[in-house]
């Protein structure tokens, strides 16, 4: 993966295009979630895509906490910085905050490690719906409004044992889904490993709004149209 290819640097502020953020979303992560799509009303640039610049401009910290704050647009110019407080944030020429990276620990800038380590995340949860989140939610007897599913991302961390390793894979630990009324806060846990070792931690977080009782059929049918619409892309 190239990620110079996902995004251009104009008069010193970072631009993705719609057309960079949805083939990011279809090739790298495997995400075919219509929010994506360079023609979607509602189109938002990946948070999984921030997050790979993020580690690219900022380096690979042993603890990171990374916070969405907001979804970003079309064509959005965005600023990486430094806050006075030692944090880090991606945000809008008018100040808008999207992102923000709370670390603690060594640091690298291993370009190899951190574009393996990126890969190996973003194909994970660019997989959350429908492999993990469609049993989270039947096993809770409730569902998504098919019509306007509301998936807001809101954090990730990641927490290794040190940064001494290559070729990093991930595996699920432990998935989980909290329910009250009509929203749902969900939390995939991760392992880092390397040399068949586990080398780190970490958890996803997003929460679910909008919840309804389960209707078996109306799910199947919402995750037929995402496979035709996955299938669309791969012919």
């Amino acid at each position: 993966m190239r990620l110079d290819n996902y995004y251009s640097e104009v008069d010193g502020k970072t631009l993705i295009s719609p057309q960079q953020a949805s083939d990011f979303a279809k090739s790298v992560a495997g995400d075919f979630n219509p929010l994506h799509d360079v023609d979607s009303k509602r189109f938002c640039v990946p948070g999984d895509l921030l997050f790979a610049l993020a580690l690219a401009k900022f380096g690979l910290s042993q603890k990171m906490r990374i916070t969405f704050l907001g979804m970003v647009g079309k064509d959005v110019p965005l600023d990486f910085s430094d806050t006075s407080s030692g944090e880090q944030r991606i945000v809008d020429e008018n100040g808008k905050e999207y992102l923000s990276v709370e670390r603690e620990g060594s640091v690298t800038t291993n370009e190899i490690l951190i574009r393996d380590l990126v890969c190996r995340y973003v194909e994970f949860s660019g997989h959350t719906y429908p492999d993990i989140l469609i049993p989270l939610l039947s096993g809770n007897n409730v569902m998504v409004n098919p019509d306007r599913p509301l998936i807001i991302y809101q954090s990730m961390s990641i927490d290794l044992d040190h940064l001494d390793f290559t070729k990093p894979g991930l595996e699920l630990s432990n998935a989980s889904l909290s329910v009250s009324g009509r929203r749902g806060d969900a939390r995939l846990k991760f392992n880092l490993t390397a040399s068949g070792e586990v080398v780190g931690s970490g958890e996803k977080k997003f929460a679910i709004s909008g919840l309804r009782e389960l209707d078996r059929d109306v799910v199947q049918r919402s995750v037929d149209s995402y496979n035709r619409h996955k299938e669309a892309f791969s012919d």
